[in-house]
């Protein structure tokens, strides 16, 4: 058996939500239920401007009996730390940034659990993330490194792109509904909590069967970057999707992109422009369920 691999997310961070509200505000900003969140397992969640797109995804679970912890890429902690503090307003809930306390890991090679389900050692917790054998590790600043090999940034990035799974980093801030990067799919949309900001838009795109752009997962030996355009062979003069992650490893590179379903039906998908690198479909490692 492969040993498990490690990775310092350096480029991520954590808010904390303390005090006796903080599991109802969060349930009131975030497209997933905190109301009912237990101590086992996490919530992927997504952040949403009133129009329903997305300003910031991130984990969250339960540190303490008043305390929320939410990991997410850091490039979006400070904007959405400011934005969810507007809201607080009466709450009994304090927002800070607690990034300096805590190490972000990503694993590769963990046993199989089921996805989101939450592990704790001590005052660090694992999270175990779609995709075989991913999973999410957060514990005190100055503890130990995970045991095992030490993993790339690309290793880690590909793992994340071959899953289908992306999460709104700075370039793609405000670039997608939940439903186009399959957020939904992934566990991130609770339909039967109340209202959050862009609820209604969120819930009109799944119950009115108009979503037209959907996450898919792609291979090619050029290098992608996010938020790169993708063009149709067919239709050069308008991007048909973009690139909302990617990794590169021996020299492949895995692609989730963002595209129009109307693009998959025939023809080429290309990076850059209709005469760019050629983007081959792999398979998502989840079924996504048919519009009603």
């Amino acid at each position: 058996m492969t040993e498990p691999t490690s990775l310092r997310l350096v480029d991520w961070g954590v808010i904390r939500a303390h005090g006796a509200d903080a599991a109802s505000f969060l349930h009131s900003q975030l497209t997933q239920d905190f109301a009912l969140l237990d101590r086992d397992h996490a919530r992927l969640a997504g952040f949403c401007t009133a129009k329903g797109r997305l300003l910031a995804t991130m984990v969250g679970w339960r540190q303490g009996e008043d305390e929320i912890l939410l990991a997410l890429p850091a490039e979006t902690l400070a904007a959405t730390l400011k934005r969810l503090s507007m809201f607080v307003l009466r709450a009994k809930c304090k927002l800070s940034d607690a990034s300096a306390e805590f190490a972000v890991y990503g694993l590769l090679g963990q046993p199989a659990a089921d996805d989101w389900s939450l592990a704790r050692d001590g005052d660090a917790v694992q999270v175990a993330l779609p995709g075989a054998g991913r999973a999410l590790r957060v514990q005190p600043a100055g503890t130990p490194a995970p045991a095992g090999p030490a993993m790339t940034a690309e290793d880690w990035a590909w793992a994340e792109a071959a899953a289908g799974m992306a999460w709104v980093r700075g370039v793609t801030v405000e670039a997608f509904v939940p439903q186009m990067i399959n957020f939904e799919v992934l566990g991130g949309v609770s339909f039967k909590k109340g209202c959050y900001p862009g609820q209604e838009i969120v819930a009109r795109s799944q119950y009115r069967g108009t979503l037209k752009r959907r996450l898919q997962v792609f291979e090619t030996e050029a290098a992608a970057t996010l938020g790169q355009e993708i063009f149709h062979s067919a239709d050069p003069a308008q991007p048909a999707g973009v690139v909302a992650g990617c990794g590169t490893r021996g020299g492949r590179t895995a692609v989730a992109a963002e595209i129009k379903l109307a693009a998959l039906e025939g023809g080429s998908l290309h990076l850059g422009s209709a005469a760019g690198a050629t983007l081959r479909p792999r398979p998502l490692p989840y079924d996504i369920p048919p519009q009603e």
